[in-house]
Formats: structure tokens, C-alpha cells, sequence
């Protein structure tokens, strides 16, 4: 599955109407005709934003800029969008108005809606708009009209005493209601023809300034600092991930990261079978596990790194990370240093590939615990433009952990990245060689003036399960590269020395699961 946010275009008319028509069964309304959507596109392009699924569009958000001082709180649908000619479009006006969103029926468990609103947000505060404002329907309210009034019924659903589908994503997605209006939709009769006026203030506004195209360099990062814990099933178990990728993502993360072997509490269940056996039996959960965490990464709109697991190719065995974009698509790492207890205990083997992934916020590493401690992995990721690097881990004791801490730090500074890690802890009595584990989960950062004097951007508690929410700062890494008190990557003497790949990688076709064992 591949999934875009972007401008609609007149060539998506057809799709654009085929979701309309199947989004609005029910409700009475028409779907807008072409030449309408031509109307808007030529006015306004921005502001017309689309999801695109596999090549077909199913959800749309239309808007328009207005002077809103034009029209103040008491305006109609029809006033606001100049009786839908949109001549009311003011390229110098200080609001987004959201003259509507739809999410195709079939489409609505991905919350592509919440893109729609994150992407509005992001233009309003791209061309320095005072606020988002829009007329929002209460279609629930029909069911509660002869007891309670509006404003009432408002008041319930805000204080989530009610549901109402339209009105409690809104309050969801930070939007508060103004004040209600009367006839502002004649005709719909769900919502007995009254609505909210819905307000997102920009708090990034400034009055009189230039509309720019401010830096989206800053990249909200969750790391998550897994609790061992035994599992009934695998339902169980995919419940505590959902949890934390939705918090997360709540919080309007990029990334969320994952340590090594967080499924292995599943091994329990095949104690009876010698170890290496075991691991492969459990890696019959990983395209299970994979397709799931895909799931995860569209619907919450996050991309999540790492969890890694064991892969079983080929009759090898494989430790291996995996990146799961938000935009559907994913990508397989596989741990390229084998531990000895990894080798000892299942019979694992190294992958071969080293390379950067793509993602909508720049250029990402990944490496596997045991290998952060080879620094040549993570020079080579560098030279190909990484700007984060994710380490999935997990250490039985301190001073395992402290080698993955230590050499983390190192690669932060002399790769001038980000550096995440992220591990398990707790306990876990009834499986093999999988009994005891310490962490301290962190985002490292560089050394330099602008950034902490210690290196550490953030660390959790040790040996706790927790989540880290940290923001990192790409522009600061250019700033290093250019102007840095030192510049490690440009003063390497590479007339004297280098680092070289033996092995092209080899571009696979799609994605795979792996993961890694009780050491580093």
C-alpha cells in the first residue's frame, strides 16, 4: 500500500467524485460538480489537499483564504464561500476557512482525516494565517434535538459524555467551538440545520511578517523503552504496541522506535523445544507482526523503526529491523554483526546490506545493538547522507548496555547525526536465555555549541518502562557540517585512509522482519 498527501489536480476529478458520492449516501448532499473543484484549483491550488491511496484519491480537504473580519462570527455557508463562485477568496485575508472534508466510507479506519488536518495546519502556518475557522456539521445531534439544545449538546460531547463523529474529531484535533450558528446548512437535517464555528488558533502567527515557507527541519522522535512481559497471545501483544504508537502519535511524532527482540516474550510458548528451534518457530510470527506494524504506521500516521525479530530466509536465520513508513511502504534491515550468543544459542548469520532509507523527514540509518560498536557500519551510513540513526537494542547487563551507550555517543559525534537507542527491561522468568535485561534508552546528539555540552539530547530512566518524546533539529546538522568548530566528516584524510564497502547492496523488491538476541 502507498499512501501521499498532496495538492489535488483537475485529473482526480473522477476519483474525487466517485468518494464524494460515496461519502455523502445518507446525508442528502450533492457532489460538487467540476467545474466548482476547476474553480477552486484555480484560485487557491494550496489549499486544495488530497490523500492518495495506491494511485486513487479518497479523501479531500477544500479551503479558501478570507479577510474574516469581512464576514465575523454570524455568517452562512453560502456568505462565506460567496454562494459557491469562492469569489470571496482573499490572497491577503488572515484565515483558513475549511469549506469541507471527506474521507471515502471505505478508507475511514486509517485516519486519513487527521492527515487531512495536519496538513492544513501545516499550510496555515506555512503562509502565516491566523487561524483555521470552519462551519463543522453535529450529525448525532437529531438523536438528542428534543431534550437537549445545542449548546447543550455541545457541552456533553466536549465533555465526551456524547459521541458525535464530526464534532468529537474536531475537538480531537484541537479545534474549540466559537459559538453555534443557525442555518448555516440549510438542509441538513441531522444536524437540524445548526453548526459549530470551529477555531485552531496558529500560536506561530505574526502579525505584519512575510508569509514564508518556514523549515520543516524540526523531527519529533518517540522512543520507546519496552517492558519484557509474558503475553497470552499475540493479540496481546500487538494491544501494548498499539498503545504506545498511539500515544506517540498523539503527540504528532515523525518516528517512534522500537527495540530489538520485543516479541521475544512470544517464545514462551515453544519453551519445550530446544532453543534454536524455538526462535525459528517464532519467527512464524513475523510477517504477522510486519503487516501489523504497517497497519499501525498508516493509521496513526507515524513511522516506526525497529522491533526487531527473527527472519527466517532461505533456511537462515536472520536478525532484522524494519522501517514502516506512514506513507504504506516499508524497508528491512538485517543485524550485519552476529553476537556470539546469538550465534551460540540460535544459530544466527549476518546480513550484507548497508545503506540509508528515504524517509518524509530526510535520510535515516538503522543498525542493530552489536553493531553500533563497529564504527566503519556507521561511517559508511554517513557518506550516503544519514542524519538519524536508529539502534534498536537489547543488553542483559550494565556494562553490555554501557557498550552500546558509549559507542552510540561516539558515532553521534564523529558522523556529526542524531543517534537514538532504544531497549528493553524488566524480566522475563519463563524463557530462555531471555531471563534478565537493562536499559537506559537516549537520543545522542553531536558536540558542539548548539548542542547539549554532554551529548544527550534526552535519556530515560534506567531499568523503568518509559517513552521519550525528543525534537532534533536537521538544520543544525548542516550548520555543523559547514561551520562547526570542528568538521569531522570533511577533515578525514581519505589520501591517507578509508572506509569502503567489499559488497554492493542489493535493492530488494520488498520488505522483510529479522531481530536480534540477548546481547548487544
Amino acid at each position: 500500500m502507498k499512501i501521499i498527501n498532496r495538492e489535488l489536480v483537475e485529473e482526480d476529478y473522477k476519483d474525487l467524485k466517485a468518494a464524494m458520492i460515496e461519502a455523502y449516501q445518507g446525508i442528502g448532499g450533492e457532489y460538487w460538480r467540476k467545474d466548482k473543484i476547476d474553480s477552486l484549483l484555480g484560485k487557491f491550488p494550496e489549499g486544495q489537499i488530497c490523500v492518495e491511496v495506491d494511485g486513487k484519491v479518497v479523501a479531500v480537504a477544500l479551503s479558501i483564504i478570507i479577510k474574516y473580519d469581512k464576514f465575523g462570527d454570524e455568517h452562512t455557508y453560502a456568505e462565506v464561500t460567496g454562494d459557491y463562485t469562492f469569489k470571496t477568496h482573499d490572497p491577503k485575508g488572515d484565515v483558513l476557512y475549511g469549506i469541507e472534508v471527506f474521507v471515502h466510507p471505505e478508507y475511514r479506519d486509517m485516519r486519513l482525516g487527521r492527515r487531512l488536518y495536519d496538513a492544513r495546519k501545516e499550510l496555515c502556518e506555512r503562509l502565516n494565517l491566523r487561524s483555521i475557522v470552519a462551519g463543522g456539521r453535529i450529525p448525532n445531534y437529531n438523536t438528542y434535538a428534543h431534550e437537549l439544545t445545542p449548546k447543550e449538546y455541545i457541552d456533553k460531547v466536549k465533555r465526551r459524555e456524547l459521541y458525535d463523529p464530526t464534532l468529537t474529531f474536531q475537538l480531537a484535533n484541537d479545534f474549540h467551538v466559537r459559538k453555534v450558528l443557525n442555518s448555516y446548512l440549510p438542509g441538513d437535517t441531522e444536524s437540524k440545520d445548526y453548526a459549530t464555528l470551529l477555531e485552531w488558533n496558529n500560536i506561530y502567527f505574526q502579525p505584519g511578517k512575510k508569509r514564508t515557507n518556514p523549515s520543516d527541519s524540526i523531527i519529533r522522535i518517540g522512543v520507546v523503552q519496552w517492558q519484557m512481559r509474558l503475553f497470552k497471545d499475540v493479540n496481546a501483544f500487538f494491544e501494548q504496541v498499539e498503545f504506545f504508537v498511539d500515544a506517540v502519535s498523539s503527540y504528532k511524532a515523525d518516528f517512534i522506535q522500537f527495540p530489538e527482540f520485543f516479541n521475544m516474550p512470544l517464545l514462551e510458548q515453544f519453551n519445550d523445544m530446544p532453543e534454536p528451534q524455538a526462535v525459528r518457530k517464532l519467527a512464524d510470527y513475523t510477517d504477522v507482526v510486519r503487516k501489523k506494524m504497517q497497519e499501525f504506521a498508516i493509521s496513526y500516521n507515524v513511522n516506526i523503526v525497529g522491533g526487531s525479530m527473527p527472519l527466517v530466509e532461505d533456511d537462515k536465520l536472520y536478525n532484522a529491523a524494519y522501517l514502516y513508513r506512514r506513507d504504506g511502504t516499508s524497508e528491512e534491515f538485517r543485524k550485519i554483526h552476529i553476537t556470539p550468543n546469538e550465534v551460540r544459542h540460535y544459530g544466527m548469520v549476518g546480513g550484507d546490506e548497508v545503506r540509508v532509507f528515504d524517509t518524509d523527514c530526510g535520510k535515516i540509518g538503522i543498525v542493530i545493538c552489536y553493531d553500533v560498536e563497529f564504527p566503519e557500519l556507521s561511517r559508511l551510513l554517513a557518506r550516503q547522507g544519514m542524519e538519524i540513526l536508529f539502534v534498536p537494542f537489547l543488553t542483559d547487563t550494565q556494562n553490555g548496555y554501557m557498550r552500546v551507550r558509549n559507542c552510540a555517543m561516539a558515532r553521534a559525534i564523529e558522523n556529526e547525526c542524531y543517534v537514538a537507542i532504544s531497549g528493553c527491561v524488566g524480566n522475563l522468568p519463563r524463557v530462555e536465555n531471555m531471563d534478565i535485561h537493562y536499559a537506559q534508552s537516549a537520543v545522542f546528539t553531536p558536540s558542539d555549541f548548539q548542542f547539549p555540552t554532554n551529548t544527550i539530547k534526552a535519556e530515560a530512566t534506567a531499568n523503568t518502562e518509559i517513552m521519550l518524546i525528543v525534537d532534533v533539529d536537521l538544520l543544525q546538522l548542516k550548520e555543523l557540517h559547514e561551520h562547526g568548530s570542528v568538521q569531522i566528516m570533511k577533515d578525514r584524510r581519505t589520501d591517507l585512509y578509508d572506509v569502503v564497502m567489499r559488497k554492493k547492496s542489493k535493492p530488494k523488491p520488498k520488505v522483510v522482519l529479522a531481530t536480534e538476541g540477548v546481547a548487544e
